[in-house]
């Protein structure tokens, strides 16, 4: 595979096979035990879509809690608790109904990826929105994902920004 359209197929091929849910919650374990996780009060996530990686179980914690909304070709940061109303977005992921905040405020996101390599690239859904989140914004990044979905080198594009850490199970 030397493309992004193939290592996604297979990436989602690979993730419909694995259980997910064991996986989250060992993942949650293991970011909880991260340093970085331990220092931050204001985290992004994720909400999950389906064969992806659920960090809700975060939710309980004593921290602010943040998820993306999709704002044309940008992403705003909503506050984000238990119970908030949700909606759909164009993409068919639950985005928060409550007013955006600053992105500045933000110390840790937690990124959702298809795959990542060894030297930490996340490949994502191909619209590239994290991308350029990430190029405005100066929080430290961390991807959870399945063992199985990491990869020694996949392609990447001069706007394609690294992760600073990658948690698997």
């Amino acid at each position: 595979m030397d493309n992004k359209t193939d290592f996604r197929i297979y990436a989602k091929t690979i993730r419909k096979e694995l259980d997910m849910e064991s996986i989250s919650e060992k993942l949650c374990q293991k970011i909880r035990l991260c340093t970085e996780y331990k220092k931050a009060m204001n985290v992004m996530i994720f909400y999950p879509l389906k064969h992806e990686v659920n960090l809700l179980n975060l939710l309980s914690d004593k921290k602010k809690f943040y998820l993306p909304r999709i704002n044309g070709n940008k992403l705003d940061v909503c506050s984000y608790e238990l119970g908030d109303k949700l909606s759909i977005s164009a993409f068919k992921t639950r985005e928060p109904l409550t007013s955006k905040v600053s992105s500045d405020l933000l110390d840790l996101i937690l990124l959702p990826a298809l795959a990542v390599d060894k030297y930490n690239y996340r490949l994502g859904y191909g619209k590239g929105y994290f991308d350029r989140f990430l190029a405005k914004n100066s929080a430290t990044t961390i991807v959870p994902i399945p063992k199985e979905l990491v990869f020694e080198k996949l392609p990447f594009e001069t706007h394609d920004k690294k992760v600073d850490i990658v948690i698997t199970q």
